[in-house]
């Protein structure tokens, strides 16, 4: 009877935590490909380099194994096919241990993207929670025969819907945005003050004297001490945006882009895009440039954007930004984001570019 209880209990652990991922990443299943790739590019230098051929496929990947999670939750907690089922979460969660693992040990990728962007996880913390998964389930493993099984009409039908669900949102939010936007550059966010820390930071310093490390909460006035490294006391009042930053050839123009009525367009790459889907960006840019400023940030090259402007005849300045930053402020490739004094007020896929008389009634409200 105890046995039988604590197995139920590591049943429905295991699959509400494997639901509950599957739900937040099926919220954004580019961003969850954007990780897969940062690991393909890891692998393809430290291990082999065919892990590259991969990178093409990062997104239907992504979208397979978010998809992968939330059934396999949902196939646990009914019991529907318990061997395949257990037997497949085993070897997914082998699959992430090593993932966190390498992480964690190499220092490769700072954030597994275990939980989105919703619930940010050290690697070492990312490695332990699959630690404690990869027992939860050994156990189940073990023990998988003194479960009961469950393969009639209801749980079949809760597979189902759980199937169709997940991809038809996976394919939905990468069709338009997320639908929860859990990322620093959401709407209603003003860029200038969350790069401001939200309270004093303080440090501790980890300090050597005669071949001992001390760790003290003051810097020394003792000159015996020498200095070895320092750390942070309440991480939690950094800056939720720390890496935003625009240029070109002329010098920083951050706080500019910051300041006023701002349409941005924000290219991640030149080269994946569909260059026919760029007509609906025409109108904002030569309609509204008399009376809004629309500012191009780009993370590709000058000759690649001079080949744009002059072909599609835009008459806008562009500015540099960092790759990684313009694929956390939206998803979508291009994209279009309208501030205002630095505050982002409305975020668009390029799919759902509005009309010039939609953005100007916004910045009138």
């Amino acid at each position: 009877m105890l046995k039988k209880l604590i197995l139920n209990l590591f049943r429905f652990l295991v699959g509400g935590l494997f639901i509950f991922s599957g739900l937040i990443k099926v919220n954004d299943p580019v961003g969850t490909s954007i990780k897969l790739k940062e690991y393909f590019e890891v692998f393809s230098h430290d291990i082999a380099a065919f892990f590259k051929v991969f990178m093409p496929y990062a997104l239907p990947i992504a979208v397979f194994l978010i998809v992968l999670e939330v059934v396999l939750g949902v196939m646990l907690i009914f019991n529907f096919k318990k061997n395949l089922t257990i037997n497949l979460l085993l070897l997914l969660i082998v699959f992430f241990t090593f993932l966190t693992f390498y992480s964690a040990y190499f220092n490769k990728v700072t954030d597994c993207g275990c939980f989105g962007d919703a619930i940010k996880l050290t690697p070492w913390e990312s490695f332990y929670k699959d630690i404690v998964l990869l027992v939860l389930i050994g156990v189940l493993f073990f023990f998988k025969k003194d479960l009961s099984e469950s393969n009639g009409m209801g749980a079949r039908v809760a597979v189902l819907i759980s199937f169709l669900g997940a991809l038809l949102i996976s394919i939905y939010a990468i069709r338009n945005l997320p639908i929860i936007d859990f990322r620093a550059y959401k709407e209603g966010v003003n860029i200038p003050e969350a790069m401001q820390p939200s309270g004093v930071l303080e440090y501790r310093y980890i300090m050597s004297k005669d071949g001992e490390e001390v760790i003290l909460d003051e810097y020394p006035s003792d000159e015996s001490y020498e200095f070895v490294d320092m750390q942070l006391k309440n991480p939690e009042f950094l800056p939720k945006i720390s890496d935003f930053a625009v240029w070109n050839d002329d010098g920083d123009f951050t706080d500019l882009i910051l300041e006023g009525n701002k349409i941005l367009v924000l290219f991640n790459s030149l080269e994946k895009i569909d260059r026919n889907r760029l007509d609906k960006i025409s109108p904002l840019v030569q309609e509204l440039k008399e009376d809004i400023e629309v500012v191009i940030i780009t993370a590709s090259s000058a000759e690649e954007m001079e080949l744009l402007m002059n072909e599609k005849s835009w008459d806008v300045p562009y500015y540099y930004g960092d790759a990684t930053v313009v694929k956390t402020m939206i998803r979508s490739n291009p994209g279009i984001m309208l501030i205002q004094d630095g505050t982002i007020i409305r975020k668009y896929h390029i799919k759902n570019t509005p009309q010039p008389e939609e953005v100007k009634s916004l910045f009138t409200q």
